[in-house]
């Protein structure tokens, strides 16, 4: 047998990368760094991967709407929008799969994208999240990689919408981070029955940050106003096939008669001294905060009243970003929150260009005041020969907004790639499977064992191992299935 020549990964530039697992960091848990050009280079070409259609999240449905609070929440965060009562603020959301293209079928199994734009009087705040509450990876630095192996392979582009294949289960049964999603992806949550019944998770942890500058995390909760409701996985593969547009229907339909699409939005608080008392990493996106110790708060409601007009205009062309965030609001050190800061940007800017916040539905409603000029389509009149800043020819204007109470914290650590400490990839997945009823358990067994049947059998153990490993049962459930 002819010797097999090792390849060992690079940069665009040849050179030699010794960790492609992990972002450059202040310690192990701490923020990534700018200087992480492996990171930056590797992101920035993911994100030109496609044009125009999205990467992921391509078919989606939206609506307008608008989100009211409950209570002042002042305590604990300056955000504006989160302090009177009587006050509407407007918003517009996107719901979509993650993996299909833009003409997939809605019911296939896959997260559901659940983003809102918050039209605030101190600027857009994009929550962008999911309908499930964990992601498949912890770090950023690995969504190319994961996205790459879910979606259609480079030499036949197939499978076009599905899970049922090698190349996604080899990369999950290789990244055992991941464990914790499957549970929740190949329950009957993977397939919902309604955009109006699904609930949405913010899945990374962001901070509140009140006037006086005391910081808290927060864990976002979107709870549909009637209830949860599920497909199971053969009334999903039916609609696929009659009316793989259901979804988007059914938000669209029943808006335009007057139905009720609400959500109410709770979060979890934790306070800073409490992270590193849990058994877990709080900022690990592949976990869930238990209730019982951080009990859900609810904050408000959100009512989607209003179908859009155009629908590439609006639902298409809609772009969010998680950096897109409002005074009172911050981020954690979360890893793949901070590639998000840099990722979601960067990719609207390639696929509708420099100046996309200027188009209707991504444009504040307050008015935008800086020195970026020109770029490709841009559509701002401006006068006169002032474009910087500092300067004395135009009075000074537009110059630097008071600053508020900041909040104020130390980073120390080496400058490393390392994995956080605290991973237990499998606990939580075999609690999220225990806490099942016996009928959810069978249905996840079924769903796991109709999506394996076909895969390479060396993948298939491996899968088990980490099942087995979340739950002795739950593993020994699916090799029975698959005659293992």
């Amino acid at each position: 047998m002819k010797e097999r020549k090792e390849k060992y990964l690079t940069t665009n530039q040849g050179v030699p990368i010794t960790d492609n697992q992990n972002s450059l960091t202040v310690g192990e848990r701490g923020p990534v760094l700018l200087q992480d050009v492996q990171f930056i280079e590797k992101m920035a070409h993911f994100d030109r991967e496609r044009i125009p259609e999205r990467v992921v999240h391509a078919k989606g449905a939206g609506a307008h709407g608008y989100f009211q609070v409950y209570k002042n929440m002042a305590p604990y965060t300056k955000a504006n929008f989160l302090h009177d009562p009587g006050k509407k603020t407007p918003v517009f959301v996107r719901f979509s799969t993650v993996t299909g293209g833009r003409g997939s079928a809605d019911t296939v199994r896959d997260p559901r994208g659940f983003a809102v734009k918050f039209y605030t009087e101190e600027g857009n705040y994009d929550l962008v999240g999911n309908n499930l509450p964990v992601f498949f990876i912890r770090d950023a630095i690995k969504f190319p990689d994961m996205v790459h192996a879910f979606k259609g392979a480079p030499d036949s582009n197939i499978p076009s919408a599905s899970s049922a294949h090698n190349r996604f289960w080899d990369f999950i049964s290789l990244t055992p981070e991941s464990t914790h999603m499957i549970t929740w992806l190949f329950s009957d949550r993977g397939t919902p029955e309604s955009y109006r019944m699904m609930e949405g998770f913010g899945v990374n942890t962001y901070v509140w940050v009140n006037a006086d500058g005391e910081a808290v995390y927060v864990k976002y909760h979107w709870k549909p106003k009637l209830g949860v409701h599920n497909l199971d996985r053969h009334e999903a593969t039916r609609l696929a096939g009659v009316d793989p547009d259901h979804l988007t229907r059914d938000l669209r339909e029943t808006i335009a008669r007057g139905g009720e699409v609400e959500y109410e939005l709770s979060v979890q608080l934790m306070e800073m001294a409490d992270e590193l008392k849990q058994m877990f990493d709080p900022l690990d996106s592949t976990k869930t905060w238990p209730e019982d110790k951080f009990p859900l708060i609810p904050v408000g409601r959100m009512v989607l009243d209003c179908n859009p007009e155009n629908f590439f205009a609006e639902v298409e062309q809609a772009a969010f970003c998680p950096a897109s965030i409002v005074p009172g609001i911050d981020f954690s050190a979360d890893k793949l929150l901070q590639g998000r800061t840099f990722s979601y940007a960067d990719a609207q800017r390639y696929r509708l260009g420099a100046n996309y916040l200027q188009l209707p539905i991504n444009c504040p409603k307050v008015p935008v005041n800086n020195n970026q000029r020109d770029g490709a389509m841009q559509l701002g009149l401006f006068s006169g020969p002032v474009n910087y800043e500092p300067n004395s020819l135009a009075g000074g204007m537009p110059k630097e907004a008071p600053a508020g109470t900041p909040r104020v914290y130390t980073i120390e650590g080496e400058v490393t790639r390392r994995k956080i400490g605290l991973t237990n990839d499998f606990e939580q997945a075999g609690e999220r499977y225990r806490s099942f009823s016996k009928m959810d358990q069978e249905h996840l067994v079924d769903n796991l064992i109709a999506d394996l049947m076909y895969i390479d059998k060396p993948i298939q153990k491996r899968v088990i191992a980490n099942l087995t490993k979340a739950d002795t049962e739950l593993g020994r459930s699916v090799a029975k299935g698959l005659k293992l």
